[in-house]
C-alpha cells in the first residue's frame, strides 16, 4: 500500500507522523494533504531513512543533483557530492549518472543516502543501448530494477508525445529542446514516427511504481532553455498532458508531483506557478531555478537563486539547485556547497512569504541573536556557521564584540548602550518618586 492508498483509507502511516513532527502539523492534516496528492511523502519501501514531505503547507525543499558522466566516472567523488550535499542542507539528491556500471553507482550512493534520492531512467536506458533501440518492455525493466534498488521518486518525460513535439516544432525557438531526457524521447519520436512508450505504456509502469511506492515527478522534457522561449506553446501543450497523467497516476495509487521550468522571466514566474496548480489539481511543483535571465555564466546559482526565491513564495513546493557550474562543467564539491545554500537561501525566502512559521522562528531568532552581539548563537543560526565564524575570526576585530565593518560606531552597540542607559534613567526616577512620596 502506497502513501497516498494509505492515507485514502485514513491510515496515519510512520511516515506521516515523521513529516508532521518536522513540520508542525497534526498527523491527520498530513494525511489529509497526501490524499488530496497536494502533498507527497518520496519513501521507496526499500530505503531506510527519515520521511520528507514535499507539497502545500510545507517548507520548500531543496535538490541536488550529482552523478558521474561518461567523461568522469568517480564513485568516491559522488559519494563525497552526496555528504557535502546532506551537510549543508539538501533534502534530496538525485543520481544523474550516466556511462557504465550504473547500478553499482547508484547503489553506493543509496546506501548512504538519508535523504530523498531521485533518478532519471532514461539515462541510464540511453547509456545501456542505442536510443533508437528503445522499447517499451526495456525501459520498463530500467524502471523496476531501479526501483528495487531503493529509489524513492523518478522523473520520467511522459508528457514528450508525438503531439506535443509537433506543437513545439511549429514555432521557432530560441534554444530547442534542452532537456536531455526531453531530446532523446523527441528524436527518438521524429525518427521513428513512434509514441512515446512511457506515454503508451503509462498504466503498466505506474503499477511498478505503486509495488515499491515510488514517486513519479512528471518531467518537463519540452522545457524552455532561454528565458525567450519561456511559456510557449510547446512547454504548455506538455504541462496540458502532465494534468492528464497527473489523474491517471493518482487513480493508480501512484504518488505524483510535477516538474516546470527552466529559464524564466522574473515576470511570468508567477503565472506559471499558478499554471501547474491550476492544471495539474494542485500537485506539488518542482522548477530547476528557475534562471531568471541567462548571461551569469559562473554565477548561474545567483540566478537560479533569484527565481527561485520568487517561485517559492508564489507556492512552488520543491527547489532543484543550479550550482556555479551549470552550463560549464560537472559540478565539484565547492559547487555543491555553493549551489545547496545559495537554493535554501531561495527556499527559506520564500518561506517567509508563505508564512511557514518554523521558516519565521529561526529568521527571528538570528535577528535576536544580533541584536545580543551573541556571535556563538549567530552562528547556530547561520545556514553556513562554519563560513560566518572563519569570516569573524579572520576579521581585524577577532577578539573584539563588534565586527570591522562598523567597528567602534556599530549601530547595534551604540543602540544597545543607549536602551540600557534609558531603562537605568527610568528606575532612577521611579526611586526618586518612591522616596518623595515616603
Amino acid at each position: 500500500m502506497t502513501q497516498l492508498e494509505a492515507a485514502r483509507k485514513g491510515v496515519i502511516t510512520q511516515q506521516m507522523h515523521e513529516v508532521a513532527a518536522d513540520e508542525g502539523l497534526s498527523p491527520d492534516e498530513v494525511r489529509g494533504l497526501v490524499a488530496t496528492g497536494e502533498m507527497v511523502i518520496p519513501h521507496n519501501i526499500h530505503h531506510e531513512f527519515r520521511a520528507i514531505g514535499i507539497g502545500r503547507c510545507l517548507r520548500t525543499k531543496v535538490n541536488a543533483n550529482i552523478g558521474a558522466s561518461n567523461f568522469h566516472q568517480l564513485v568516491e567523488e559522488e559519494v563525497e557530492k552526496l555528504y557535502t550535499a546532506v551537510r549543508f542542507g539538501a533534502d534530496s539528491v538525485m543520481d544523474l549518472s550516466t556511462g557504465t556500471d550504473l547500478d553499482r553507482i547508484r547503489v553506493e550512493i543509496l546506501s548512504r543516502c538519508p535523504v530523498i534520492l531521485g533518478t532519471v531512467p532514461i539515462y541510464q536506458v540511453a547509456s545501456e543501448r542505442s536510443i533508437m533501440d528503445l522499447e517499451a518492455p526495456f525501459f520498463l525493466e530500467v524502471i523496476e530494477r531501479q526501483a528495487r534498488q531503493g529509489v524513492d521518486y523518478m522523473t520520467l518525460h511522459c508528457g514528450v508525445t508525438r503531439e506535443t513535439v509537433r506543437k513545439l516544432r511549429t514555432h521557432q525557438r530560441i534554444e530547442g529542446i534542452v532537456s536531455r531526457g526531453g531530446a532523446l524521447l523527441a528524436g527518438w519520436i521524429e525518427r521513428t514516427g513512434k509514441e512515446n512508450p512511457l506515454y503508451e505504456n503509462f498504466d503498466e509502469m505506474c503499477a511498478i511504481l505503486r509495488e515499491h511506492d515510488v514517486t513519479i515527478s512528471l518531467g518537463d522534457g519540452l522545457r524552455p532553455g532561454a528565458t525567450g522561449d519561456a511559456t510557449d506553446r510547446g512547454q504548455l501543450a506538455e504541462l496540458l498532458v502532465l494534468g492528464e497523467l497527473t489523474e491517471r497516476a493518482r487513480a493508480n495509487g501512484v504518488q505524483v508531483m510535477i516538474e516546470g521550468p527552466g529559464h524564466v522571466p522574473l515576470d511570468q514566474i508567477e503565472a506559471n506557478v499558478k499554471l501547474e496548480k491550476r492544471v495539474c489539481a494542485g500537485a506539488p511543483f518542482y522548477v530547476l531555478g528557475p534562471l531568471t535571465c541567462d548571461v551569469a555564466t559562473g554565477y548561474d546559482h545567483i540566478t537560479g537563486a533569484i527565481g527561485g526565491a520568487i517561485a517559492s513564495a508564489a507556492g512552488t513546493d520543491f527547489l532543484c539547485y543550479v550550482t556555479p557550474a551549470e552550463h560549464l562543467r560537472l559540478p565539484d564539491l565547492g559547487d555543491v556547497r555553493e549551489g545547496v545554500i545559495a537554493t535554501r537561501i531561495a527556499a527559506h525566502s520564500g518561506d517567509l512569504v508563505k508564512g511557514v512559521r518554523a521558516a519565521k522562528v529561526w529568521n527571528d531568532q538570528m535577528s535576536r541573536y544580533r541584536k545580543a552581539l551573541n556571535w556563538d548563537g549567530m552562528y547556530a543560526m547561520a545556514m553556513d556557521p562554519d563560513k560566518a565564524r572563519r569570516y569573524k575570526e579572520e576579521s581585524e576585530a577577532a577578539g573584539s564584540n563588534v565586527c570591522s565593518m562598523c567597528g567602534s560606531l556599530c549601530s547595534i552597540n551604540i543602540d544597545n548602550a543607549a536602551i540600557k542607559f534609558s531603562k537605568r534613567r527610568a528606575v532612577a526616577a521611579e526611586v526618586e518618586v518612591h522616596a518623595a512620596a515616603s
